[in-house]
């Protein structure tokens, strides 16, 4: 499975941030193919950190060719209950 490929690739550099993985999925939607990336960490995670993951994990995944189709790379913060 993509994911669990994924989650190998880029599990640690992520851990080594101070922050985990919550999901990972694989899907097409209408003509394209999306990578979605939940990430989630004890404080709020703002948007300058999931720049920053971003900036971390798009080169792991373009070095590993994980797939022969193109996607779209989607990092976002897992929501927190209110």
């Amino acid at each position: 499975m993509i994911e669990d490929k994924v989650r190998k690739l880029i599990e640690k550099p992520i851990n080594d941030m101070g922050i985990s993985i919550d999901s990972i999925n694989y899907v097409k939607e209408g003509n394209n193919h999306f990578l979605r990336i939940v990430i989630d960490r004890e404080k709020i995670l703002d948007i300058d950190t999931v720049v920053k993951v971003t900036r971390v994990v798009n080169p792991i995944l373009d070095e590993n060719d994980i797939t022969n189709d193109s996607y779209i790379l989607d990092i976002s913060s897992k929501e927190k209950g209110v």
